[in-house]
């Protein structure tokens, strides 16, 4: 029994990848995911351009769920590329780059610049929730819009690309074929809800400085689990399962609908650092318990019952 797996060309040692926009600011917090247990790690999503973000508070932690506001704040490309480059001197592993643009020509000169770092993989953020006001309606939202960014970023890299799709919408699965269709390698999904308000009742005016944000954690797993199963039944080419993934079992649910591996984020708040390990050592209990030799066994499975 292994909990080695392969996403696209990349060989993972196990299937619990650091989620981007969580410890991933720098070359050093990356590899210390890789240390804590981690298969492989996504980068901040990154811009042409340093961005600040909105302003404090920006994030909402309870037991059931967090929500961020964070803005998409970021060093920018020139800074990434360097820490990529650092740590794939440190780290053997994997690294995936996550990308964003305010156009369509932003994604394709963000796509041009961030190949120079030679990533393993290109996550195309077209789904943040917490920016509409800045950006308008994210390119996740319509079959057009997120085909369109993904041939121009495939047309201006040669390296695989995953599309990162948003759970807010009537049918993720045809959003998910478009990608496809337009040359997507991989499908990531889900970014977070929402976007979702919190009150503070004793000064009556919301929590965030923002107002809204993008809702993650235990909560919306269930929403993920659907996610991806539509996906699943859509496209022929392999999902990144993301979405309030805290336990072993959580992760075994999620490739059982589809997802060939995962990520985490909001987990290493409800369990520490270690969340890597302590997942994968129930991810290897729950497959010897059950006679599954590999995680292909369980990919999809759900689908044949």
């Amino acid at each position: 029994m292994s909990l080695n797996t392969k996403f696209l060309h990349m060989d993972l040692k196990n299937p619990v990848i650091l989620a981007s926009g969580i410890m991933d600011i720098s070359a050093s917090a990356m590899r210390f995911c890789i240390d804590c247990g981690a298969g492989a790690v996504v980068t901040k999503s990154i811009s042409l351009e340093p961005r600040f973000g909105h302003k404090s508070p920006i994030i909402i932690t309870e037991e059931s769920f967090m929500m961020n506001a964070v803005g998409l704040s970021n060093s920018g490309v020139v800074d990434t590329i360097d820490e990529i480059r650092e740590y794939k001197k440190m780290c053997n592993e994997p690294i995936i780059a996550s990308i964003f643009g305010k156009t369509v020509k932003e994604y394709a000169e963000m796509a041009k610049k961030i190949t120079v770092a030679e990533p393993d993989l290109i996550e195309v953020n077209i789904s943040c929730p917490n920016v509409e006001d800045e950006f308008g309606k994210p390119f996740s939202m319509q079959c057009e819009s997120a085909a369109q960014v993904t041939k121009v970023v495939k047309e201006n890299t040669n390296i695989p690309i995953s599309v990162k799709l948003s759970p807010n919408v009537p049918n993720i699965g045809a959003i998910a074929k478009a990608c496809q269709d337009a040359g997507a390698n991989a499908i990531s999904a889900i970014n977070t809800a929402g976007p979702g308000l919190v009150i503070d009742t004793v000064t009556a005016k919301p929590i965030l400085q923002n107002k809204v944000g993008g809702v993650s954690g235990p909560a919306i797993r269930p929403l993920a689990v659907k996610a991806v199963w539509d996906i699943y039944e859509a496209v022929d080419i392999p999902i990144l399962g993301i979405g309030g993934i805290t336990y072993g079992n959580d992760a075994i649910q999620m490739i059982m609908a589809g997802a060939s591996a995962v990520q985490l984020g909001s987990a290493i708040y409800y369990r520490g650092n270690d969340v890597f390990k302590k997942v994968n050592d129930e991810i290897k209990e729950f497959m010897e318990k059950n006679n599954y030799s590999s995680i292909k066994d369980i990919v999809g499975i759900a689908h044949e019952n």
